[in-house]
């Protein structure tokens, strides 16, 4: 690392996501719970900023040297939660990936919810695909009861109310009548809780099945369920161009 990137002041939570501890909003936890040091004293200020040489612990551990990131594409299950753990024993998507890495989801998706979902310790990018400022489109491929008409669909493109506030506009389209009723093809640029749900109920569409497929330039691709992989260099790029990193970062052994 340069001298200039080893004495440049950057704030606590963001030095602490890109060297593994977790995603900015879990850093930021930890900090106000008083779990974080600094240089010896506690620190329990958001706002506070260090240096990467400054000395950085938390609970008690220095933070680990700057290392390659991991990035991990997974078919998630329906079944598993999209958490690290949980307390009630459930099963969650870590569970399924054999990494010695400490890897969160990035997004999340339903219980019951399927498909694409990306595992990494790039605390950074985490941050940048799931913030709203920089609306990275998620595709989902979702099962309805009874075949929508045009105006359903408008009225889903167009915003749907939920718990007060209107959804973003989206893409809704229909790929497909089926016997049960029909698959729609939604793609969205925020991660409400639910949100394909409660966006189809409003309109009178029973979910049957929800799966995703694709977070920017990700794809799930042929990936079989339950099944995961590490990314390509490529692909890796293509997600940190797609949020505005300037510092690339390659795979572990790829």
């Amino acid at each position: 690392m340069p001298d200039t990137e080893r004495t440049r002041p950057v704030r606590l939570h963001k030095l602490m996501s890109t060297r593994g501890v977790g995603s900015r909003r879990r850093c930021e936890e930890l900090i106000t719970a008083g779990r974080v040091t600094a240089n010896g004293e506690v620190v329990t200020k958001l706002g506070a900023t260090f240096s990467p040489s400054d000395k950085i612990r938390v609970d008690g551990k220095p933070l680990a040297d700057s290392l390659p990131h991991s990035y991990i594409i997974l078919n998630k299950p329906a079944g598993y939660l999209s958490s690290v753990s949980d307390s009630r024993g459930r099963r969650t998507v870590l569970g399924l990936v054999n990494s010695n890495q400490r890897l969160y989801p990035v997004g999340r998706l339903d219980l019951d919810s399927e498909g694409l979902m990306l595992l990494t310790d790039d605390g950074d990018l985490t941050h940048r695909l799931t913030h709203p400022r920089f609306g990275v489109a998620r595709e989902y491929r979702v099962d309805v009861r009874t075949a929508p008409d045009e105006g359903d669909l408008a009225h889903l493109r167009d915003g749907i109310v939920i718990a007060g506030r209107r959804t973003v506009p989206a893409q809704v389209g229909l790929i497909r009548r089926t016997k049960e009723g029909a698959q729609l093809r939604f793609v969205i640029h925020e991660g409400r809780k639910r949100q394909l749900r409660l966006m189809c109920l409003a309109v009178g569409l029973r979910v049957e099945r929800i799966v995703r497929v694709r977070m920017g330039p990700l794809e799930l691709g042929g990936l079989k369920t339950g099944q995961y992989r590490s990314l390509t260099t490529t692909e890796i790029d293509a997600l940190h161009h797609s949020v505005g990193t300037l510092d690339l970062a390659a795979p572990q052994g790829s």
